[in-house]
This record gives structure tokens, sequence and C-alpha cells, in this order.
């Protein structure tokens, strides 16, 4: 009877145990997926945090030269353009037409960032290679509507919108960094306007499952696996659609538009392996400039030299 009432009492603890094991790691996974995709963060993103998201801390000083070079940016005198997306949602962007244009760029910015702060570095080489510049706000940040982020699911359509509102007046580029790279390159895998000449990709990921992936197991050292129905679950029920519904690589296999493929070798954040899959998968023209050293986002930062001679070249050859 004692021995029979010890191993009761044993299941019974471990029981309670496994239970408060499987709930503590449904809220981690809660928290996660809502600092993933929601508006609203479940905590103040602090540079720690960050840091331990994108996998290590970023350069001082590249963080001082976007900080000035955004604040410049949203000082120069432009239009603030809406519209609204295929589902009701509010849309803004910001018009920077050039007086004698040779060609417009529909740009797209990363996650949990902006605008002003992720092409603010490159607006002066935009310009003066005669440009127009509409910089979208992505939805679900800055000034656009929706309460939740998509990871280039939802995006892609937007940049359908803004097509449309581009017209097709002039040749059109899409180019976009980290998750804006990911919306534009699952952009490649509509029926684009005949006027989009190409797309300009800087650190993509290849899909939102993939991302999530790489960051919990190396970033943040979790188990993937055992959070995947929930998260799932979790994205479902905020995006309308499967984590895994679609992917850059789907949509690469699609492309009839020239792509321009960019991305740094120190990466923590968004592997260049991404990158490499994503140029193997590309079916159509296609062109590769890896920076050595670069850390996320910082290419342009890095080697602004081979950068530019790269979209010049590609700007040329297609557009």
């Amino acid at each position: 009877m004692k021995n029979t009432e010890r191993f009761l009492w044993g299941t019974g603890i471990a029981a309670v145990c496994v239970a408060a094991t499987a709930a503590t790691s449904y809220m981690v996974t809660k928290d996660l997926v809502r600092i993933a995709v929601d508006r609203e963060c479940p905590h103040k993103i602090t540079p720690k945090a960050r840091n331990r998201f994108t996998g290590g801390a970023v350069n001082a000083r590249f963080l001082q030269s976007l900080s000035d070079a955004a604040a410049k940016l949203r000082a120069t005198p432009h239009e603030t353009v809406e519209i609204t997306a295929r589902d009701g949602q509010h849309l803004v962007g910001h018009w920077f037409p050039h007086p004698e244009a040779k060609r417009v760029i529909l740009t797209m910015h990363g996650w949990r960032s902006g605008w002003a702060s992720d092409f603010g570095l490159i607006h002066d080489f935009f310009v003066e290679n005669e440009c127009s510049i509409l910089y979208a706000e992505q939805r679900g940040q800055g000034r656009s509507g929706g309460d939740h982020m998509g990871l280039g699911l939802l995006e892609r359509y937007d940049c359908l919108e803004w097509l449309r509102w581009l017209g097709a007046d002039m040749p059109i580029f899409l180019a976009g960094i980290s998750m804006g790279a990911t919306t534009v390159l699952m952009a490649t895998g509509f029926d684009l306007p005949k006027n989009v000449r190409g797309v300009i990709a800087d650190c993509g990921f290849t899909s939102a499952y993939d991302i999530s992936r790489h960051i919990l197991r190396q970033n943040l050292h979790l188990s993937f696996r055992s959070r995947t129905r929930a998260a799932n679950a979790m994205f479902r029920k905020r995006l309308r659609m499967e984590i895994q519904e679609y992917s850059t690589v789907d949509a690469l296999a699609e492309a009839t538009v020239p792509v321009l493929f960019i991305h740094g070798t120190d990466d923590s954040f968004v592997p260049v392996s991404m990158t490499y899959e994503n140029y193997k998968s590309c079916r159509t023209s296609k062109e590769l400039l890896i920076v050595p050293g670069a850390e996320h986002g910082m290419s342009y930062y890095q080697d602004k030299a081979r950068y530019q001679a790269a979209v010049r070249q590609f700007w040329q050859a297609h557009g």
C-alpha cells in the first residue's frame, strides 16, 4: 500500500511538473509570436533583448549613422501618400518625385524598423541617379494600419496596391531590406505590371517559418519543434494563413523579373545562407552581391562603392 501511495504521489508530482512546463512553454511561445508580428509588443524591446533576437550587438557607429540619415530624410520636403490595401487596411507612403526621373524605386523597410531608418543612407544615391522614390510604411508599423505584421505573407499584396498607385508611366524597381526584401521577393510570384523591371533584395529571409526556426534555435537557444503547433495556430489566428503557406523560394520559382540579391557574410539575424537559397531558386535573370564582414542590413554602410556599382549596373542592364 505504501509503495502504491509513493507511486501515485510521484506520478502526481510528475504530471504537475509536465503541466507546468507545458504552460510555461506555451506562454513563452505566445510572447515570441507577439514580438514577431504584433504591433503592440508584450514587453519593451530593450537593446539587450534585441541583441538576443538578432544574434549580436549592432555597431554603435552604424546606428548613429542610421539615426542621422533618418532625421535628415524625414525633414526633406515630400508628399505623404495614403491608400487602401485589398483587405481594407490603411497604408501610408512617402513620395519623393525627381524632376528628371529615369525610373521609380518602390521600397519596403524591415521588421520593427521604418522607411527613413532603413533608406536614409541610400536616399542621396537614389536622387543622384535620377530616381523618384516611394518609401512605403509596412502594415502593422509606423503610420500604416493593421494590428499585425505579416513577415512578407501579407505585405506582398500591399506591393501590388502601391504599384497601382504608381501607374505605368515609368520603369519601376522594387527594393527591400530584411523583411522588406522578403516582401518584394514574395511579390515576384505575382503577374507584375510590365513596367516593373527588377527587384533589389538586401538580406531577405526565405520564409516566416525559416526565420522563426533560425531565431529560436540559433539566437535564443530554444526548442523550435515543440512550439511549432502552438505558434502556427497563433499565426493563423492573426494572419489568417499558415506560417508555411508561402515563401520567397515559391515565388522565385515563378519570377519573371530580374533580381539583384545582396547580403553580408556576418549577418547573424538573417543568415547569408538564405540569400544563397533564394538565388539558387530564382529562375529568371539574377545577380548576387556578397559583402564580406557586413552584419545585418550593413552592406551599404560596409562597402558603399561595390553596392552602388552593383545597383547601377543592374539598372543599366534592366531599366
